[in-house]
């Protein structure tokens, strides 16, 4: 059997495409693109544009790829291989299966794309050796993936782990789901971004105010980091307050699955020490006693591959079935 395929994370700000090794886990080549709500043919474009230019950049044959897996941020459609709705994408019932097998003639497998980042971790990060385990990733939005006696669980409709749209504040801020209060709406680094630019317009002072002049209005996850550096107070305050709903979030999952794992991930957690410290310090002082003190709460082992290593495994996964 080949054992190379490719692996794209596709999420609510940038398209990531690997070359791996699906024996090793080793990412050969990679490039990236920008996605942010950019609607379905753009996206669409882009994933073929992605691939192409890994595969290239690898110098590996066509003939070499066993597969294609895609991690899609939104809910999906396994077996059609479709992208049924990403808000964050502006892309709905997006056939991204049946668009990249007749441009490469390979087999595509579909996934969501926390999900997909967890079977990364549990095949070859953090996760190995755990059996019960959730993975919260952080990013234009808050996802997790379930793990359950070893393996992947979708619940009955395959989207179970959707934590970013746990109720936080009933009739709070809009979500990009169409609810109200959703933690996504507190805790995701969007939400970050809105609180300090809110706070910029309100008339409060931030050394931020310069990175967003020089990088076309869009707050990164070192942009946060540099200003915490500052003590700035806008930055410091918009991050204790997604700290404090994020953990939040997850002592309820440490109340209601009394997990071995929480591994946390996306661009923040593994950019800002400060909001990952102070995130599971206070997780661990809301949950129950008994479940908290039997948790391990880490980051991710593969950081930002976790997701192209987990899609680029997903034919050898989806050959075990998903529960």
């Amino acid at each position: 059997m080949k054992k190379y395929a490719i692996g794209v994370d596709l999420g609510g700000t940038k398209i990531l495409a690997g070359l791996v090794n699906t024996e090793t886990g080793e990412v050969l080549a990679s490039v990236k693109k920008k996605t942010q709500n950019q609607g379905s043919e753009n996206i669409m474009e882009k994933i073929i544009e992605v691939v192409e230019k890994t595969v290239i950049e690898a110098q590996i044959a066509f003939s070499e790829i066993s597969s294609i897996g895609i991690g899609a941020a939104g809910q999906v459609d396994r077996v059609k291989k479709v992208l049924i709705s990403a808000p964050n994408l502006n892309c709905f019932n997006l056939d991204i299966g049946q668009a990249l097998e007749n441009q490469f003639k390979v087999p595509v497998f579909l996934g969501n794309d926390v999900e997909v980042a967890t079977i990364g971790e549990i095949i070859f990060g953090n996760g190995i050796g755990f059996k019960n385990i959730v993975c919260i990733f952080v990013g234009t939005g808050v996802g997790s993936g379930i793990v359950c006696d070893g393996k992947i669980y979708g619940g009955r409709t395959g989207t179970a782990g959707e934590i970013g749209h746990i109720i936080v504040d009933s009739g709070g801020r809009p979500c990009g789901c169409g609810e109200n209060g959703c933690l996504e709406a507190y805790a995701s680094r969007t939400a970050i971004e809105k609180k300090i630019t809110g706070a910029i317009k309100k008339g409060h002072s931030s050394v931020i105010s310069e990175f967003i002049s020089d990088n076309g209005s869009t707050i990164k996850s070192k942009h946060i980091k540099r200003a915490l550096e500052f003590n700035d107070e806008v930055v410091f305050n918009a991050i204790t307050e997604a700290a404090e709903y994020l953990s939040s979030g997850i002592a309820s999952v440490i109340n209601f699955y009394n997990p071995e794992l929480i591994i946390l991930g996306g661009g923040l957690i593994e950019a800002v020490d400060f909001f990952y410290d102070i995130t599971i310090k206070k997780a661990h002082a809301k949950a129950l006693a008994i479940p908290s003190a039997g948790v391990k709460i880490t980051r991710t082992g593969l950081k930002d591959f976790s997701g192209i290593i987990g899609a680029a495994f997903l034919e050898k996964y989806y050959a075990r079935a998903i529960a």
